[in-house]
């Protein structure tokens, strides 16, 4: 038992010290998009290919793009940004059945546990792009839209690519969800769902934009004020 209690403690250590390399690494990045998506998915899926072209639209624009470092859309999203010359980073994780880091990553940090990495998602990202995926996509959604419908983090863009993938979840929300009365109207707005790459830029430069307008009137109200 003081075996188990004193490496319990010791974890502390080891999550304290991923969290201040996440941290120090991550906070000069700029704006950046997290982009997340199945790590089955192909080179040559067409999904593969839009999440590259979406990627490298960001890049273009000058946001940094994080991924999880692996295979499928999130080797598709740092090959995208490395080849619209942005920055690339990997946030890899160490799973029992090892995932191995793609090539295409400028910043490489590596994590052991799950929620630190998710809190290095959300911490250094103005938006999240989410192609097609299984339980580890639907968990980053969905921990997104909680966390904004509880005021937790403030709101960004959530853009869902692939309406024929996702038009069957978001049915399924509104006849359940909104039905049994779990969710309200309004919570749809938290999300977007588009099929084009350049609308998933629109949407993110958008609200860059917007939250720069809101810096400079912040700014103005401030100097008003000033005695």
């Amino acid at each position: 038992m003081e075996d188990l209690q004193t490496s319990e403690a010791w974890r502390i250590f080891r999550i304290q010290a991923e969290l201040i390399d996440g941290i120090e690494t991550l906070n000069y990045v700029g704006p950046a998009v997290s982009l997340f998506g199945s790590s089955r998915t192909g080179p040559g899926d067409p999904y593969y290919k839009a999440a590259v072209e979406v990627a490298q639209g960001l890049a273009d624009n000058g946001f940094s793009v994080i991924t999880g470092g692996g295979p499928g859309i999130m080797e598709a999203g740092n090959r995208g940004a490395k080849e619209g010359k942005g920055q690339s980073i990997g946030l890899n994780i160490h799973l029992p059945r090892e995932q191995h880091p793609n090539d295409f990553q400028d910043l490489s940090l590596h994590f052991r546990y799950f929620f630190v990495r998710k809190l290095m998602f959300v911490k250094y990202a103005m938006a999240y792009v989410i192609f097609p995926g299984g339980f580890g996509t639907m968990d980053e959604l969905f921990e997104s839209l909680t966390l904004m419908q509880t005021n937790k983090i403030r709101r960004f863009p959530v853009v869902l690519f692939g309406r024929d993938y996702w038009s069957g979840l978001v049915a399924w929300m509104r006849d359940k969800m909104l039905g049994d009365g779990n969710i309200d109207e309004k919570d749809f707005d938290l999300f977007a769902i588009v099929d084009d790459p350049l609308d998933v830029v629109r949407i993110i430069e958008s609200f860059r934009e917007r939250m720069q307008l809101d810096v400079v009137e912040l700014s103005r109200r401030m100097t008003d004020q000033t005695p």
